[in-house]
């Protein structure tokens, strides 16, 4: 049986092992690059992140079944991004590269509350997003205050998306599909020539009728000068008559 070691041995045992350690340990990363046309780039990864999210662009959320609206908008205004039409939601370990495990980083959301990614990035947005590995039957957010994706049991799920893109990778589809090919204009068809009509005599208007249907009398107005005087006659003794009556 060995003897047992003394404390300078273990001491040297211990740097020892911290030493292999160290040359085991990875790299130290590289920091991001602001690329000046609102994009970042990390060199650690060739990765390359817009440098807001959708809520700093649009002052919305979006469910999962809707987020393609915001990365069709996006990859539609590319001068506004780097020229890039290529641009897409991140994986889950996309995504992860994002969040800083040292504790060194630190970035302020709309709320004011910190969360561990790059200060980097554009101050003021959300700290979760949508990832691909989310659908229609599975409801799933990343949470990048906590670094943990999310599964929910219902649609009702409303989220922020930072977009990422790499070299050589074709732009993804649209929500709507290809465009449709312009639809030629038919030739209307010609029309026959129509002769005019000739112009057709005036009708005789026709009786006015009673509410009842029946035709209302329609008055004369062709009485002779005896005819009126003896009108007017009767119409003089009428209200003679009646001026007697009232007495």
């Amino acid at each position: 049986m060995s003897e047992a070691l003394s404390p300078a041995e273990k001491a040297k045992l211990a740097a020892a092992k911290k030493k292999e350690a160290a040359k085991k340990a990875a790299p130290e990363s590289k920091p991001y690059v602001d690329n000046g046309d609102g994009t970042v780039t990390d060199p650690n990864t060739g990765y390359m992140w817009k440098k807001t999210d959708a809520w700093l662009d649009m002052k919305k959320f979006y469910t999962w079944q809707d987020h393609c609206q915001y990365v069709d908008w996006v990859n539609s205004n590319k001068d506004k991004f780097g020229g890039y039409d290529n641009w897409r939601i991140p994986t889950k370990a996309e995504a992860l590269t994002l969040f800083d495990k040292t504790g060194t980083k630190s970035l302020v959301d709309k709320n004011g509350t910190s969360y561990p990614i790059d200060s980097i990035f554009a101050p003021g947005g959300a700290s979760n997003t949508w990832i691909s590995e989310c659908s229609d039957e599975k409801i799933i957010r990343m949470d990048l205050k906590i670094g943990v994706d999310t599964p929910y049991p219902t649609t009702e799920v409303w989220s922020s998306m930072r977009l990422i893109r790499k070299e050589g990778e074709a732009p993804p589809a649209k929500a709507g599909g290809a465009e449709p090919e312009p639809v030629a204009e038919k030739a209307k068809p010609t029309e026959a020539p129509v002769e005019e009509a000739k112009a057709a005599p005036a009708a005789t208007p026709a009786a006015p009728k009673a509410s009842g249907g029946t035709p209302k009398p329609i008055p004369r107005k062709d009485f002779s000068s005896e005819e009126r005087a003896a009108m007017l006659k009767r119409a003089r003794a009428h209200a003679a008559e009646v001026r007697a009556r009232k007495g």
